[in-house]
């Protein structure tokens, strides 16, 4: 389906059309008519199908269509890299309109906390915000929602798993009810449920290859030791010469320093990022990685999902991801929107379990490759239990040290991001 038949104003239209944008995705074709007659909705859908634009564009139509004062639309997102991305998103398909948008989040200095608090008291029309800088204006009490018309949340399963959910229950007590509610996810868990049905109005439900892995992606496993992963790692990039974007993703800050450095020796043009970095480094690094000008990103989760980076040719998972469900999101930072990409995952004795969860998830079993001869042998694939595997992770604990006064719980923030 092609952007016109939706309705859209002219003036987004052109945008489109300037940005060489024609065919919907299946996202934007099935989304876009929902909200743009006002209807509330669940959309499921991973990363790279297009579902920004999906929730963008209806919403910039509104605005060019409707008379309001005041902030029109809040969009509610996990981490400020994606508040940032689809501010950019939105300045670029609202291009020829007179549409005001803001990226509100932490991180910044004085002079973004004076340009937020003027945008959020006299109105731009859409605020895309992380919760806790969010809250922290609220508490002020100069932020005006009365005339908010319609909420997004994008990436609302990774809010929750933040432990934002008290905090997005609390701004949407500041907006008034009767508006239009959004709610995107990669995944439809139980408390997602739950939230849907605290927020939402009879909502449609819209759900678009839900934690399957992109067509295009080609996957590929090594089995290996954890003193393996690195040099195992050059070998595999010593022979990508033509790939011009590749992320690497590990799974602690420790890790990403210690293979950005190890590269760098190494002659590779890499740059790594994570939590650990100001928001100033962190933002030059990804605009590095966006321009070209750096060739591989090192990263732990913090780029697993959001970040519109377009044509990435690779993807190495470093360590297996936790989430099993993080494992498509990371895969899906390469072949995005039909394109061809590859990704390349790196399994230790102590990550089989974990792999063999990914596997059930995306219903498919992968072929375990050993390492070059070169480097020895790796570990013999074996297809763990649950059992076994948490008898292994209490051990493992304890020998380290870290088992004793270790806590999980909600709204903990994970250590690796």
């Amino acid at each position: 389906m092609k952007f016109k038949e939706f309705g859209l104003n002219e003036k987004l239209l052109e945008a489109i059309g300037y940005m060489n944008f024609e065919k919907a995705t299946e996202i934007q074709e099935k989304a876009i008519p929902v909200i743009m007659e006002g209807k509330d909705l669940i959309g499921c859908a991973q990363t790279g199908t297009g579902k920004t634009a999906a929730f963008v564009l209806p919403t910039l139509h509104q605005i060019a269509e409707e008379a309001h004062n005041g902030i029109h639309t809040l969009v509610l997102v996990p981490t400020r890299e994606l508040a940032i991305q689809i501010d950019q998103q939105i300045q670029g398909l609202a291009y020829f309109t007179n549409t005001e948008s803001l990226a509100v989040y932490g991180g910044g200095d004085g002079v973004s906390w004076e340009q937020e608090r003027r945008a959020l008291s006299h109105g731009a029309d859409i605020i895309i915000a992380t919760p806790g800088r969010l809250i922290s204006h609220l508490n002020n009490g100069y932020v005006r929602f009365e005339n908010v018309r319609h909420l997004i949340l994008d990436e609302a399963d990774r809010m929750l798993d933040i432990g934002f959910y008290e905090d997005i229950l609390k701004i949407i007590g500041y907006l008034p009810k009767k508006r239009q509610s959004l709610l995107f996810s990669a995944t439809m868990a139980p408390k997602i449920r739950k939230l849907a049905q605290q927020i939402l109005h009879d909502p449609l439900e819209i759900s678009i290859s839900v934690s399957k892995p992109a067509e295009g992606v080609t996957q590929t496993v090594y089995m290996a030791h954890e003193d393996q992963k690195t040099p195992l790692t050059k070998h595999i990039l010593k022979d990508k010469d033509n790939f011009r974007s590749i992320i690497i993703f590990c799974s602690t800050r420790r890790k990403v320093e210690q293979l950005t450095r190890n590269l760098k020796r190494s002659h590779y043009n890499a740059q790594g990022i994570s939590s650990d970095y100001e928001q100033e480094e962190r933002e030059k690094v990804l605009l590095d990685f966006k321009s070209r000008k750096t060739r591989i990103l090192v990263a732990t989760d913090v780029l697993s999902r959001g970040i519109d980076i377009k044509d990435i040719n690779l993807v190495i998972n470093y360590d297996v991801p936790g989430d099993a469900e993080d494992y498509v999101h990371r895969i899906g930072r390469t072949a995005r929107a039909e394109t061809k990409g590859m990704a390349i995952t790196l399994i230790s004795s102590d990550e089989m379990y974990k792999f063999h969860r990914i596997e059930k998830l995306i219903e498919r079993e992968l072929e375990k490759l050993p390492p070059p001869a070169e480097l020895g042998e790796g570990p013999q694939w074996e297809t763990p239990s649950p059992k076994g595997k948490n008898r292994r992770s209490k051990s493992n604990f304890r020998k380290k040290g870290n088992f004793k006064g270790r806590k999980k719980g909600p709204g903990k923030k994970p250590e690796n991001t």
